[in-house]
């Protein structure tokens, strides 16, 4: 166990009590533990998952940074909030193309799969991720000068921070949420209606959502609905974990030439096709 561990578990596990308490008086719903056990399957998966996943990346982080462009002082006030800023970003665009492209959703979707979001949801994470290849997307912040050391570290704050997002019990926020990322727009971007779908990307901030225009406002006249947009009802967490790469996989296999095959594995998620069409919108208004 990390040594941030030993004090952030006792606090994230206090705060799913506190919020067992409550969920029932808030909502009007039973408390999911159905999808909390799940979830606890999951997570104990993943972490096992993490072991390859840093012995892969250890190595091509190591040789970027061996090979570095710049060398960004992190013992500067600019150097810590340009490493903020940059981490930030590369979260942002990993986070959407998780959503975009079907290779980064088949290990992302695990975790939009709970049908109630509730704290324990953020540990709800996919097992394949050394396969997507998510970790890539940082590598351009080691050459350009950022010690990997520095960027783990500043991911693991980013991931951390938005543990407390998912909750239901979290009311708006007024102008925090205009700026930083909140309960309000993380239930958004959890949400399957169709005028929430790719929404609210962003780790700690929402000014790379307000910039490139993915940014939703929660409405009350639009409840939101959680979940995948076709709902996963397996109890099985082996199944919730690779069901995605197994309908992936089922489609490339009767893809009947290269550009059926390049959308089977790269196009958009089958939820995202399938669905109704979204809504372009701007804090929560048409466009």
């Amino acid at each position: 166990m990390r040594p941030y561990a030993v004090y952030v578990l006792p606090v994230a596990v206090a705060a799913m009590l506190f919020e067992w308490l409550l969920f029932r008086r808030r909502t009007g719903k039973a408390y999911p533990w159905r999808e909390t056990g799940i979830t606890v399957a999951i997570a104990a998966g993943h972490q096992l998952s993490k072991l390859p996943a840093r012995a892969l990346f250890a190595g091509l982080y190591w040789f970027c940074w061996k090979h570095r462009l710049l060398t960004v002082p992190l013992d500067t006030a600019w150097g810590v909030v340009t490493l903020f800023l940059a981490v930030e970003f590369a979260y942002y665009w990993e986070h959407r193309l998780s959503h975009t492209v079907r290779w980064l959703w088949a290990t992302h979707a695990v975790h939009h799969s709970p049908n109630e979001l509730t704290l324990s949801s953020a540990f709800r994470l996919g097992w394949t991720g050394p396969i997507s290849g998510a970790g890539l997307f940082v590598l351009p912040l080691v050459l350009l000068g950022f010690h990997p050391l520095a960027i783990v570290g500043a991911l693991a704050v980013n991931l951390l921070y938005q543990f407390w997002l998912h909750t239901q019990l979290v009311p708006r926020l007024g102008w925090f949420d205009r700026i930083f990322n909140s309960p309000s727009n993380h239930r958004v971007h959890h949400a399957s209606n169709p005028e929430y779908l790719d929404r609210n990307f962003g780790g700690v901030l929402m000014v790379f959502d307000r910039l490139f225009g993915t940014y939703a406002q929660e409405r009350a006249e639009s409840p939101c609905r959680y979940g995948l947009v076709h709902p996963e009802h397996s109890v099985n967490p082996l199944a919730v974990a690779l069901g995605e790469w197994h309908r992936l996989l089922r489609d490339a296999t009767r893809a009947g030439n290269p550009r059926e095959l390049a959308h089977a594995l790269f196009g958009p998620p089958q939820q995202n096709a399938q669905a109704a069409p979204r809504l372009q919108t701007i804090e929560g208004k048409p466009a």
